[in-house]
């Protein structure tokens, strides 16, 4: 979805409320308030949404993507036509408050596991048609960017493994074929098969902390590896400092809490 629709779900024939109070002609300027601690992130997007409604509309950071902001800063103050700032306040507002829990969340991972040579990584867990904002706000935290859609490389999990019979054949079929070729072991067995028939990254999916330092070490640096599976923060701590290069963590994206923003007509 564009910025657009997302006006269009919200607007739906028109702002009756603001069309039939504010006249036409009105301008106003507005603050948006933090109204808890969080890192900010989708400025570009509220701005987008306010500049859909009025073209001349103003907006400015006070707070940039990526800045920490406490309870009570401003950060972003808007001038404009006050029927665009009403109107599109609602939306402008999910949007910075979504994609702001998502880069506090993330924050929270990486500074977790400082020190050590991980990197916390999003996954596909998004939401339908927000993937690049959301993405967008990983990485404002700090976070990196798993694939972004199918086609960006080849990912064999056991499903596909099931199908094509077994790991050497499912890793024969995608081989050659110009893209990062990663796959989802289950076991120390597995591990080894996958090393002997070549790929590039290995995914130890839901592997305890004594089985992924045996996997760490078996690998010896030969190729990077990815851990996942319900990676809470104390987890992810743990893991990276087994001396894995990846952690993806599903929660960035789909359990994060939004961070709590209000828009205020100065």
């Amino acid at each position: 979805m564009s910025l657009i629709d997302f006006l269009k779900e919200d607007i739906g024939e028109g702002d009756r409320t603001t069309e039939w109070i504010v006249p036409l002609d009105h301008t106003s300027q507005a603050i948006i308030i933090a109204k808890q601690d969080g890192v900010i992130a989708g400025h570009r997007y509220a701005q987008g949404i306010f500049k859909s409604l009025d073209r001349d509309m103003e907006y400015n950071e006070k707070k940039r993507d990526g800045e920490t902001s406490k309870k009570g800063d401003i950060i972003a103050e808007i001038k404009g036509k006050t029927r665009a700032i009403l109107t599109g306040e609602r939306v402008a507002l999910n949007i910075l408050q979504r994609l702001s829990g998502i880069a506090t969340l993330t924050r929270e991972y990486v500074d977790a596991i400082k020190g050590t040579k991980a990197k916390i990584l999003d996954t596909r867990k998004t939401t339908p048609g927000l993937r690049e904002m959301e993405k967008y706000a990983v990485k404002v935290g700090g976070g990196e960017n798993h694939r972004m859609t199918l086609s960006a490389m080849v990912l064999i999990k056991e499903n596909h493994i099931a199908v094509a019979g077994s790991i050497k054949e499912a890793i024969k079929r995608v081989k050659g074929r110009g893209l990062l070729v990663e796959i989802e072991v289950k076991n120390m067995e597995e591990l080894k098969e996958a090393l002997d028939e070549g790929v590039d990254r290995v995914l130890l999916d839901n592997w305890d902390v004594e089985s992924t330092r045996e996997a760490v070490d078996f690998i010896a640096g030969r190729l990077p590896v990815e851990a996942s599976g319900d990676m809470t923060i104390e987890r992810a701590q743990r893991v990276a400092r087994e001396g894995v290069d990846y952690i993806s963590v599903g929660a960035l994206t789909h359990s994060f809490k939004s961070m709590n923003l209000s828009l205020l007509l100065i």
